[in-house]
């Protein structure tokens, strides 16, 4: 009786240890880090763990080349895009998928795989591959943790770009933003009360920027100002007379814009009226 007790007490002992044991959290070697980009309108999300060199010979060696490599530590590699993009020229549906890489001595791989939850890269297959880019690795600064970045961002593309040790590999997505952005500037337009006069500036003035839309944009310009006459809708007015090379015109219209501003503001911003002014009297 005293023997079943002491075991069973035994038992207990070992169970209690074995749970703190598994309560127990200690800091990972590689640890989790999640970059996300928004370009246009669509979010691009990286989620990564980060090794370190910790002064061992990386490329070749601890990243044998030739190898499908999960492109970090750990868990392999995501990439998600909320919309559909093209990578490196290549359509590519929204959703998440496994970044992968094939390193080389003078040439890499990139790879998108359709399994995006995997451990390490035991379980790839190369059949869910959705696409494959080849890459020329580059020098760079000594980086000691893995890290992604999103150099040379625009408002239709961004280079996503991987350095670790002294070396960096890169490849571009690019989206698709200004048939969007116009399909959504039609709907709010339609949508906007009659004395709205900021929504279809503002799309009007998107219009502008870029140089897409511009004769609809006029008549959203035209919208803005029978809603109210304002500075800002002015100058929109103004530039437009300025791509139709009427400059005579184009200056009238931004010293009107002034004159509305201040007459609504003192404090008025006119910098720009001003500055557009100095520019077409040239």
């Amino acid at each position: 009786m005293k023997k079943n007790l002491a075991l069973a007490l035994a038992l207990l002992a070992l169970a209690g240890a074995s749970a703190a044991f598994a309560q127990l959290e200690l800091p990972r070697a590689s640890p989790k880090a999640t970059v996300m980009q928004q370009v246009g309108l669509t979010d691009v999300t990286i989620a990564y763990a980060r090794p370190g060199v910790k002064g061992r010979t990386i490329w070749g060696d601890l990243v044998p080349y030739g190898q499908v490599w999960r492109t970090g530590a750990n868990e392999a590699t995501t990439i998600t895009f909320s919309t559909d993009v093209k990578v490196a020229g290549t359509a590519v549906p929204a959703g998440t998928y496994g970044l992968f890489t094939l390193p080389g001595e003078k040439e890499w791989t990139v790879i998108l795989n359709k399994a995006a939850k995997q451990w390490g890269a035991y379980e790839y297959k190369a059949e869910e591959d959705l696409l494959r880019i080849p890459v020329v690795p580059q020098e760079a600064p000594f980086t000691e943790r893995m890290t992604f970045t999103f150099p040379n961002t625009t408002t239709d593309a961004t280079d996503v770009t991987l350095a670790w040790e002294k070396l960096s590999v890169t490849f571009r997505v690019e989206v698709e933003v200004h048939s969007k952005v116009m399909e959504s500037a039609r709907a709010a337009i339609a949508a906007a009360k009659a004395d709205d006069w900021r929504t279809p500036l503002r799309a009007a003035n998107y219009c502008l920027d870029n140089e897409v839309g511009l004769d609809e944009a006029r008549g959203w310009v035209d919208r803005s100002l029978a809603a109210q006459e304002s500075m800002y809708g002015l100058v929109a007015k103004a530039r437009f007379a300025a791509l139709d090379g009427d400059k005579a015109a184009a200056i009238a219209l931004a010293r009107k814009a002034i004159e509305v501003g201040k007459a609504a503001d003192p404090k008025a911003d006119t910098a720009m009226a001003e500055r557009l002014i100095a520019d077409w009297s040239k």
